[in-house]
């Protein structure tokens, strides 16, 4: 028994030093968008300033083009994410579930695009939305995430795992396949669906080398491009900065935490079958 305790106690130990090493540093950027001072770099660190106040959060408002970030930002956020869930599971029930001419092929070359390292790409990306004239534009921004060959496979692991029973039964009903998939097998996909849409949204929503390549003006900027415009050489206003950067983190962590058990559902199920 003591020995049990012990392994729990040295285990909460570790566990307690290791949740201070991933939420030190937000605890550190939410302590300096609360102070006064610009001189944030003094030692010892100080997680509760003495010159408390919210002046640098109603600066970020005031003082920037902080609306036009945020409505850029939901925009591509909103677009990617309700396209992702779409073709991401339309895709991954016809690969699932339908028999055609080179299905395993077809899906064994999306699978080996994912070899590829994104930074490889972005140069093609950039030339083709040149010619198409979609440089420092919403369609630059948006096109190229509009669906995720990740997500195509987390939907077709998930609908692998549905009983063929359920598809059969609507097949003699004379339900097409697009009705089955609209009305049977979305309904019970929504831990998939879930976790295709927090991926989506968090990688979509603090994308930032993506939109220092196609824009070039500060009225297409996303959030992250527009808190990293304000870094300086010579003087960064790091509470502004900082409060900023606590701003664009909060959608994300809001429904990371509404929608937690859905997304843990739908990644364990997305496992259970090759």
């Amino acid at each position: 028994m003591k020995q049990i305790k012990l392994q729990k106690i040295l285990f909460l130990i570790v566990l307690g030093i290791m949740t201070m090493i991933y939420i030190g540093p937000f605890l550190f950027s939410l302590s300096i968008s609360f102070s006064g001072d610009k001189n944030v770099f003094e030692w010892p660190i100080s997680f509760l300033p003495d010159d408390a106040t919210f002046a640098n959060y109603r600066n970020v408002w005031n003082e920037l083009p902080f609306g036009k970030w945020l409505f850029n930002s939901v925009l591509v956020t909103t677009i990617q994410t309700i396209s992702n869930v779409f073709f991401a599971a339309l895709a991954g029930f016809t690969f699932a579930r339908l028999e055609f001419p080179g299905k395993n092929i077809i899906f064994t070359i999306l699978l080996s695009s994912l070899m590829i390292p994104g930074i490889v790409l972005l140069v093609p990306k950039f030339i083709v939305l040149n010619e198409l004239s979609l440089i420092n534009s919403y369609g630059g921004l948006i096109l190229p995430g509009l669906v995720s060959v990740t997500n195509i496979f987390l939907m077709r692991q998930f609908f692998s795992t549905i009983p063929k029973d359920l598809e059969q039964a609507a097949l003699i009903d004379g339900c097409s396949y697009f009705r089955i998939f609209w009305e049977i097998f979305l309904p019970i996909s929504k831990p998939a669906l879930a976790a295709v849409a927090i991926y989506t949204f968090q990688g979509s929503w603090n994308e930032f080398l993506w939109p220092v390549i196609v824009t070039y003006t500060e009225d297409m900027y996303t959030l992250p491009l527009g808190m990293a415009s304000l870094r300086h050489e010579l003087l960064t206003d790091w509470p502004l900065l900082m409060a900023g950067t606590i701003l664009i983190s909060l959608p994300t962590l809001a429904i990371f935490i509404i929608f937690q058990r859905y997304f843990v559902q739908g990644v364990s199920s997305s496992g259970l079958k090759g």
